[in-house]
Parts: C-alpha cells; sequence; structure tokens
C-alpha cells in the first residue's frame, strides 16, 4: 500500500514538474535588450505568450521597466504603476492569461517606443511548436535581484526566447520526470 501511494505521488510530483518545463523565458528585445533603440513591438509581433512563461527585461541604468494598466500604457503616465523595477535584470512572471502591459519609467522612452505589450493565452498545449530550438549555452535565467548595466549583448547565462516542448505521455513520464529534476538541481 504505502508502494502504491509512493508511486501516486511520485507520478504527480513529475507531472507538476513537466508542466513547469513548457514555460519559456524569453528576454525581451533579445541580444538588444529593453533599450529605446530596440523594436520590441517587431519582437513580441511572432511570440506566442502562454501561463507560466517568463519576461526577462535587461536593461542599463538609464532606464526602469514598469508594468502598467492599459491607460497607462497608452498615455505613458509612468506615476501609477502596478509594479516596478530599476535594477538592469528584471523578470515578470506572467501568470494569469490576459494582457500585460508594460512601460519604461522614464515618460519620455515610452513616448518614444519604449512600452511592450504583450496577450498571454492559457492554452499551452497548442502554443508550442512541435520540435524544440537548438540549445544554446546558459544557466538559470531566473535571478531578479541582480543589479546589472546592459551592454549591447546581454549576458549570454539568458537564452534567446527558446521555447521548450517536452511531449506527455504515459511513456514519457519517467524521462521528463528525470529531465525536469535534472534541470532543477543543476
Amino acid at each position: 500500500m504505502a508502494r502504491l501511494v509512493f508511486l501516486l505521488l511520485s507520478l504527480l510530483a513529475i507531472t507538476g514538474f513537466a508542466s513547469r518545463c513548457l514555460a519559456t523565458t524569453y528576454t525581451v528585445g533579445d541580444s538588444s535588450g529593453w533599450d529605446i533603440s530596440t523594436d520590441v513591438d517587431s519582437w513580441a509581433q511572432n511570440k506566442h505568450f502562454i501561463v507560466g512563461d517568463v519576461l526577462l527585461f535587461q536593461y542599463s541604468s538609464s532606464h526602469s521597466v514598469a508594468e502598467v494598466n492599459r491607460d497607462i500604457y497608452e498615455g505613458c503616465n509612468t506615476t501609477n504603476v502596478l509594479q516596478a523595477s530599476s535594477n538592469g535584470n528584471t523578470t515578470f512572471a506572467l501568470t494569469m492569461p490576459g494582457d500585460r502591459y508594460f512601460v519604461c519609467g522614464n515618460r519620455l522612452h515610452c513616448y518614444a517606443g519604449m512600452k511592450l505589450h504583450v496577450v498571454v493565452d492559457d492554452k499551452a498545449a497548442a502554443a508550442r511548436p512541435a520540435a524544440a530550438p537548438e540549445a544554446e549555452a546558459g544557466g538559470d535565467s531566473t535571478t531578479t535581484d541582480t543589479p546589472s548595466s546592459k551592454n549591447k549583448k546581454p549576458s549570454s547565462l539568458v537564452p534567446n526566447s527558446s521555447a521548450i516542448y517536452v511531449p506527455i505521455g504515459l511513456k514519457s513520464l519517467p524521462f521528463v520526470g528525470f529531465t525536469c529534476l535534472l534541470s532543477l538541481i543543476i
């Protein structure tokens, strides 16, 4: 009986970790980062954001990033924001479906186009491609407290908008579980 309970709990944990493996960390602006010279509208145009994904903003000390509502986004009013950061390396988890709006804390930069609108979908199954992209050198990119000064090439420790797709089926559960556990350890 104890073995059966352990097996069921293990499968539940593996399934939970497997769903976490579907998340993608997007570096806003890719190698150009969150900058006034970056066309973030074009950057976001062909991307499909889903619940669980993370937006990573990397920027210099002359910028900041704030999550705002639609009215503030459209009017570039930077005084009443939902969340703000100016540490140079900020992540925002996309935890709910719907529209999300981000602006630079410098109002003039916002007027010049340094703002981002993304639509977050809750349908993970249809959102990911059938094949995973090629691996890139990197590591854990979920740290939000590390200040940085943006150069033209953000840290090589951050992947560029890479998606990870792991098919989930009964035969792949041990592999998925092992892979996810290994990724959490490393």
